[in-house]
């Protein structure tokens, strides 16, 4: 009753400011799930084979949902919306619930980018009046400038686009750094011998396939490996850059100063003004706000802007809102065209 309760005067107060309530399915394609998150995903969720054969699921995740609706029903206009229902998703921690009770709300398709993403945080804090809590903390990342750094370190090209990948995998991202540290993946003698076949496969058929590439595409990857080596003097000082940067916490008045100060520092051809984010005051009613590099690795699909809530309730401290910026997910669900989209839910169960 108390979550039905609370559900209530959420959803009057993110209609109060304007957003239209839609229904989600319950159930969803598997395989929309598994290209977003991965196959190591699959062991989270509720899937079932219907009777043609499809591989369906219980909906892990009501973003995801919304997002297909936008792509399935071929919308183009901005949309505010919002919703309510519960997402089905295993736990590693047997005392998690697997029903999530959420409320959730986005705006789909418009290019007014720093206006929505403040409008999706005001409508948040608004929406929290109806908690009762006694002090709490709102913490804003960003993926976007992460990505921005990676672009602008002198490491090779496949180097960048494996950091910026894998930035979601905390534990494989930090074994990433160690071996950028330290060469250790890189073993001299398969070097030689795939220098070998290197040269053996340009005197073969190029058109011919292997693990469904063409020896010419094979062959040029090697060839940019060949000519853009690592050296571990330079993956060292990189890898120490790439943690500097990620233990940046500040309040937010004070991130571009010191996202700055890094750049600066580092000889990085960055600057970030203090506009860029959607908050500049330090406290917000009963809550602190403070930026984090760190923050926003939860969820693949994140962009941009990430913040969470926590508040504390009956002396515990409990995440009770999530919300970002997801600009790809949609394209990335099967759209032809990238759909700017931001959004927020909160959970009830806590």
């Amino acid at each position: 009753m108390k979550s039905k309760n609370l559900s209530d005067k959420i959803l009057r107060s993110v209609k109060s400011e304007g957003f239209k309530y839609i229904q989600l399915p319950s159930v969803i394609e598997t395989n929309h799930i598994v290209q977003r998150s991965g196959e190591s995903f699959r062991k989270f969720i509720f899937s079932f084979t219907d009777q043609t054969g499809n591989e369906l699921c219980l909906r892990p995740d009501l973003t995801i949902a919304s997002c297909l609706r936008y792509l399935e029903n071929n919308l183009k206009r901005k949309e505010k919306i919002f919703y309510s229902g519960q997402a089905y998703r295993k736990s590693q921690n047997k005392k998690n619930s697997i029903i999530r009770d959420q409320v959730g709300f986005e705006i789909i398709g418009s290019q007014n980018e720093k206006n929505d993403d403040k409008e999706i945080i005001n409508t948040s804090l608004k929406s929290l009046k109806n908690f009762k809590y006694s002090s709490g903390t709102i913490t804003i990342g960003n993926v976007e400038i992460f990505n921005l750094l990676i672009s602008k370190l002198d490491i090779p090209k496949r180097w960048k686009l494996r950091l910026s990948r894998h930035f979601w995998r905390e534990d494989y991202f930090n074994d990433l750094l160690k071996r950028l540290e330290t060469n250790s993946d890189v073993d001299p003698t398969i070097v030689e011998v795939d220098k070998r076949r290197y040269l053996k496969m340009l005197k073969d058929d190029q058109s011919s396939i292997v693990a469904n590439r063409t020896f010419k595409e094979i062959l040029e990857r090697f060839d940019k490996k060949i000519k853009d080596p690592r050296r571990a003097s330079k993956g060292r000082n990189i890898s120490k850059a790439i943690k500097e940067f990620l233990s940046i916490k500040c309040p937010i008045n004070k991130a571009a100063y010191e996202l700055n100060k890094f750049f600066k520092k580092n000889k990085i051809n960055l600057i970030v003004d203090q506009k860029y984010f959607p908050i500049s005051k330090n406290k917000l009613s009963k809550l602190n706000v403070v930026f984090s590099t760190a923050f926003g690795r939860q969820l693949e699909y994140y962009t941009g802007m990430v913040f969470k809530i926590d508040i504390k309730s009956k002396s515990k401290i409990v995440n009770c809102c999530n919300g970002g910026r997801y600009d790809k997910l949609i394209s990335d669900l099967g759209s032809k065209k990238q759909t700017p989209a931001v959004g927020a839910a909160f959970n009830l169960n806590y």
